[in-house]
């Protein structure tokens, strides 16, 4: 079955998110990254479909969504959100890309069961901070069965290890 992108429901899905998640105090685009890429893997293990469509991609901090900037620019562009950085020392060599909700967003293109779904993967991983949560993801089996800097196969999905599975499955 070949995933494709719905671009709007995609940009609904990182707004809601970001939204929802903003006054947390290690939220920024890593984390954000790897809730977009839990609610999507998720849903699909769970019914064989993707949320967004987007494709995930394998690197080093994890997995990172392939049509991230062109969304983000146009929600920051439709005055939605900002986006702005934060230095995470004193030294002002590295810094956390945060992001801030203008007003609610409104989810018609996210069904009640993925809402659902983004909900519970926003409850169980986004109090992590960034090195936790890139951590976590490169135990799932998705980014570990890929090749680097190249697209994550929802399929590998179906051979998680615990705790990543979450469809109970009788043999």
């Amino acid at each position: 079955m070949e995933i494709t992108l719905n671009k709007e429901k995609f940009e609904e899905m990182v707004y809601y998110i970001i939204y929802k998640c903003q006054n947390k105090p290690s939220f920024g685009k890593t984390v954000l990254f790897k809730l977009l890429y839990f609610a999507d893997f998720d849903y699909y293990e769970l019914n064989e479909k993707s949320i967004s469509g987007e494709t995930y991609q394998k690197f080093d901090y994890g997995p990172i969504p392939k049509h991230f900037d062109l969304i983000k620019n146009n929600l920051i562009q439709d005055k939605k959100i900002q986006e702005f950085s934060v230095p995470l020392f004193d030294d002002g060599k590295a810094y956390i890309f945060r992001y801030k909700s203008l007003k609610p967003p409104i989810t018609n293109l996210i069904s009640a069961k993925e809402l659902e779904r983004i909900n519970i993967t926003i409850d169980k991983l986004s109090d992590m901070n960034s090195g936790e949560i890139s951590d976590y993801s490169h135990e799932d089996m998705p980014w570990r069965a890929s090749q680097k800097n190249q697209d994550i196969d929802y399929n590998f999905v179906f051979y998680r290890d615990d705790p990543y599975v979450i469809r109970d499955i009788e043999w």
